[in-house]
Formats: C-alpha cells, structure tokens, sequence
C-alpha cells in the first residue's frame, strides 16, 4: 500500500456553556469540513471508501471526547480519530460552568501507486 497524504484542512469547534468535548469536537470536525467539496478521491480514481482519514483533536480533556461519535461525523472512509491535550477552557464569569474549545486537523491520504518514486 503507497499511502500518500492529500488532504489537511483544520478546524474549530465550541461547546458555549455545556463543557461537552464531543459536541465540540465534531463542531470542529464539521468547521474543517464544511468550507470544502473535496472531491480527490474521484480525481484519483479512488472509491470514497478507500479514503483513509486521521482526525486529530486537540481538546482540554481528550478523555472526555467520544472518539466513536467523531469519526461518525464522516460518510464514508476509514477513519481513525487521535484526542490529545490542547483546546482551551474559558470559565464563566459565575458558577462552575466553562466554555470549550477544541482544535481538528483531519488528514485525508489514498492508497496511490507510487510510480518508482519512494520519496
């Protein structure tokens, strides 16, 4: 398999006043996504499903993200979603309650003959 890397596109996402990791993760998810109609696969001559994708999220409590629920954001795709510390968390002025912040960078790499070059 000659995986190449043909797609980064990067996002954000918030959760205002809930403090929830996953809404806000796939909000970020859907910010990378949703400025773009991205259509390499086809160009390729790749089926959608042959797409590989990365999700890195970067979020205050990584443990909190629901990794299943991000990667069902994607139709089609093997995707594989990697929460590590980053974000940012913005307490309320009162109370407990905080809103978050989380990164997204979502990588998307095919499956392409390399054509004698291995660089």
């Amino acid at each position: 398999m000659a995986l190449k890397r043909v797609v980064v596109e990067f996002g954000m996402g918030t959760d205002l006043g809930g403090a929830d990791y996953t809404k806000a993760a796939i909000r970020a998810v859907k910010d990378a996504l949703w400025h773009n109609s991205l259509t390499v696969a086809d160009a390729f001559g790749v089926p959608r499903d042959g797409m590989h994708i990365e999700v890195h999220i970067g979020a205050g409590v990584p443990d909190q993200i629901d990794k299943a629920a991000v990667a069902a954001t994607f139709p089609y795709g093997s995707v594989v979603v990697i929460a590590t510390q980053g974000g940012m968390e913005i307490p309320k002025d009162v109370g407990s309650d905080r809103t978050v912040l989380v990164n997204a960078a979502v990588i998307v790499s095919l499956d392409l003959a390399t054509g004698g070059d291995e660089s």
